[in-house]
This record gives C-alpha cells, structure tokens and sequence, in this order.
C-alpha cells in the first residue's frame, strides 16, 4: 500500500507541475507561489517532522536567499540564473556557524533562538544602505532582460525552476528517509535519548540537516525574490510569510509525512482562494481549522487519509 501511495502521490505532483504550463500568466505566477511554497513547507517538515527541529526562523533563510542574489546581480552583474544556486550555497555556508549558536539551545529556548537569529538578520540588513536600508531594492531592468525580453517566457522559465524545485525537493526527501540517514532522523524524533545509545550521532544528523534545508530554503527565497523583482527586509524576513504560514501547512497537511505538505498546500491556497477578501475573519478561521486539526486529527489530514486506507485495505482481506 505504501508503494502504491508514492506512486499515485508523484502522478499527482507530476500532474500539478505540468498544469500552469497550458495557464495564462496569471496561472503561472500561482504556481510559481505554490511550488516555492511546497518546497518550504516540505523542508521545515524535514526539520521539524522527522529530525525534531523545531525552528520557527527560517525566514532567515528565505531573506538571505533573496539578497545574496540581488548582490551577485547588482554588484558583479553576475546573470540572476547563475547567482541562485550561489545564492543556496551561501546559505548553506553561514548555517555551519549559525547552527552551532542555535544548537546550544534546547526545547523552547532553540525556537526562540532560530527566530532571533532571523531578527538580527532582518535588522542588519535594515542598516545596509547600498541594499536599499530598510526600504529595500530592485532588481535592474538589464538583469531582468538578460533573461528573457518576454515577460511570458520569463515566467514559463521561473515556473520549470520553481516546479523542479518542488519535485526534486520531495524525491530528495523520499531518498533520505528510505536510507540509513533517514532511520536515524526517524529514530532521534521517536526518542532521542534511545538514539543516542544504540550509536546514532544526534546532533551530527541535526547539524546536516539543519545545514542542508538552509540552503534549499535560502534557493527557495531567492527564486521568490527574483518572480518579485524586489527585495526589502520586512518581506524578506516575514515570520508571517515564511514560518507562520508554513507550519500552519505542515500541520493541517499532516507532520511527519511526506504528502502531509502538499495536501496542506492545497488546503491553504483554497482557503485563501475562497475567503481572502474577509479580511481579518479569513485569518480567524485558519487558526480555528488548525486548532480544530490539532485537537481532533493531530496526525493532520495524511494521517487521517492513511488511517482509513489502512481500514479498507483490512475489511478487504477479510
């Protein structure tokens, strides 16, 4: 059951991915917004769902991302497509010391860390005036034409990134969990100190996945950055945007599943589809639904999903 699972869960994110591809531009952009978002929401569930990290500063990541590439486009006019891997990578390299900051918190003290490591980002970046200070900057128009003329194509371009993103992001996750590295993660969210004495280095598995998600999240971000063509540091390092969002999606969607994200994602983009123009009721009422997962379904809609397969599939044998 759990092969089919996988199998019909990658012909539907296949099938998603190949979807904006027949849209407008509108529907590009969209999909754009719900690949980046994917993405983010299926590395925070990687942290916190199968290795225990429960970080609520990645939007550290997201905003660093963005900027690293403005600056490698406006300050050595390096091609924007070039400097988003970069961008990824230096995310990647400022985690090594971060994580060993963050790592000497435990429990509450190291979520509140993680999101005071963001807020220190968020303000160094404020006092840059040659990055826009506080009110940010703009890609120059010579970076943007360097992709493509065709603001059509551009989108088309950023989307295939954003889609392959998304999906290399989940088979990548798929692959861990199924080797020896993921049974480790597995078994440090299970009971870390079980872990710890049947030989499993915690906080060396902590430390790479914590490393590796920044820079995918920072890659992540700076894609956004450059559909957005402008950065500031309030967007940038959105907790709201970046982290808040992004748990409510892995909640409802269900932690600690691979599909938990992406059916959170739909969840997320309907309700707001539907009841954006509510104004602050349309708040409201996400945080009732997550308080109403959390009490009723902590498993989240995958596992709901996966407990009634589960019966079927045993009223079938009998």
């Amino acid at each position: 059951m759990s092969r089919n699972f996988a199998l019909a869960y990658a012909a539907v994110l296949f099938a998603c991915a190949a979807l904006p591809l027949l849209g407008d531009n509108s529907t590009r952009q969209l999909g754009i917004e719900f690949a980046a978002t994917l993405t983010l929401a299926t590395l925070w569930n990687l942290l916190a769902g199968y290795a225990g990290i429960v970080s609520i500063g990645q939007q550290a990541y997201v905003g660093l991302g963005g900027y690293v590439m403005f600056a490698l486009a406006v300050f050595t006019g390096m091609p924007v497509l070039l400097a988003l891997p970069l961008a990824g990578l230096a995310c990647g390299l400022i985690a090594i010391p971060a994580g060993r900051l963050v790592f000497r918190l435990r429990g509450p003290h190291f979520a509140i860390g993680t999101w005071v490591l963001a807020e220190v980002f968020r303000l160094f970046f404020a006092q840059i005036s040659t990055l826009g200070g506080g009110s940010g900057m703009s890609l120059p128009i010579m970076s943007i034409l360097a992709i493509s003329h065709s603001r059509p194509h551009r989108l088309l371009l950023f989307y295939a990134f954003a889609a392959t993103l998304a999906l290399g992001t989940n088979l990548l996750v798929y692959l861990l969990l199924r080797s020896r590295f993921g049974l480790g993660l597995t078994a440090i969210r299970d009971a870390e100190p079980a872990a710890a004495s049947l030989g499993v280095d915690v906080m060396w598995l902590k430390r790479i996945v914590y490393i590796g998600v920044a820079a995918f999240t920072g890659l992540a971000g700076a894609l956004i950055f450059l559909q957005n063509i402008r950065i500031s540091p309030d967007a940038a390092f959105s907790v709201n945007d970046w982290t808040a969002n992004i748990i409510f999606i892995v909640v409802i969607g269900g932690i600690g599943r691979i599909e938990g994200p992406f059916i959170g994602c739909l969840v997320f983009f309907t309700f707001r589809a539907a009841f954006a123009n509510f104004g602050p009721w349309y708040l409201i009422g996400l945080g009732a639904l997550a308080i109403l997962i959390m009490l009723l379904q902590p498993k989240g809609i995958a596992g709901l999903l996966h407990g009634l397969l589960s019966r079927s599939r045993k009223l079938t044998l009998r």
